[in-house]
């Protein structure tokens, strides 16, 4: 086992993959504290992804369960005739690819399929910076950026899942340029990701003096997201990933500063007030989406026994 700790039989072993838009990561576990496998995959396009990833499955036979936590947007209704599939997607050759399904079948295990921050979420909540709380909600900051709620151990969802990345936020007075993304311009993710960044500044974000006035937009922009988490389900915390969060510390501050400012004392919860425990960064480092993935295996195993 990977980490040295020994495993608990009693657990189930699961097969779990978080795909990211740039590599994927599978591992086999039966928890945090007992990984017995971990393949890293370059993310390339989809059919050599897909059958890179099915020989590790093939590989690891004997698993009780598969979890996927994937980039999205996903379609994530098993009822939907589209479930289990990348939908629309600025990666190049993967929108409308079935992952979910063609996974599942081959693995034969039940399979549960959501996106990477759900299962970032998922496994901070239950063994991270948000462990021991009713709900939480995870925010990515990276290339682009998503969040996910979680609320007794599930996730949060509808039709399908949250897209907090692309609301629209009060732009700073005199702030007119145009955002990066190319759904809506000006979004939180066109606004305040990586690729936002580096496409105002021509820099990217962890080449930037901690003075340079793009912070303080960017800030802005994250801090209306987390209002709009609180007013939308009023999380216990707001853990904060991603390459931009965790690269760039005196982002946390701002950020905290900038949701307190926005919120104006509307939300009169001491937890929310404390800002510099309300919104923290994550404590799984690079494991939690796989983790996560670990999770949601697990939810399709309970899923299956009825």
């Amino acid at each position: 086992m990977l980490d040295g700790s020994p495993g608990t039989d009693a657990s189930p072993l699961i097969a779990g993959v978080e795909l990211g838009g740039t590599k994927c990561i599978a591992i086999l576990a039966r928890g945090p504290d007992a990984i017995e496998d971990e393949v890293r995959i370059p993310t390339t396009r989809p059919d050599e992804t897909l059958s890179a990833l099915a020989a590790v499955l093939e590989r690891w036979r004997g698993f009780a369960a598969l979890g996927i936590a994937s980039f999205g947007p996903i379609a994530i209704d098993p009822e939907a005739a589209d479930y289990g599939q990348v939908t629309v997607t600025t990666k190049p050759g993967w929108s409308h690819t079935d992952v979910a399904r063609r996974l599942e079948r081959f693995a034969g295990v039940p399979t549960n399929f959501h996106t990477d921050v759900v299962g970032a979420a998922l496994a901070e909540a239950r063994w991270g910076a948000a462990k021991g709380l009713a709900d939480m909600a995870y925010v990515t900051v990276g290339t682009g950026i998503g969040a996910g709620m979680v609320a007794g151990g599930k996730p949060v969802d509808g039709l399908t899942h949250a897209e907090f990345g692309h609301l629209r936020p009060v732009r700073v007075a005199g702030d007119d340029w145009i955002g990066s993304c190319p759904f809506h311009g000006a979004c939180v993710e066109g606004l305040a990701s990586g690729t936002a960044i580096a496409a105002r500044t021509g820099r990217p974000a962890d080449q930037l003096a901690a003075d340079d006035p793009v912070w303080d937009l960017v800030a802005h922009a994250l801090g209306q997201l987390c209002h709009a988490l609180v007013l939308t389900g009023v999380p216990r915390r707001i853990v904060m990933g991603g390459g931009v969060m965790v690269g760039v510390p005196h982002l946390f501050p701002r950020v905290r500063e900038a949701m307190t400012k926005s919120l104006a004392g509307y939300v009169a919860l001491a937890e929310v007030a404390m800002a510099d425990s309300y919104i923290v960064p994550p404590s799984l480092g690079g494991r939690a989406g796989p983790l996560g993935a670990i999770i949601l295996g697990e939810q399709a195993l309970e899923r299956s026994r009825g």
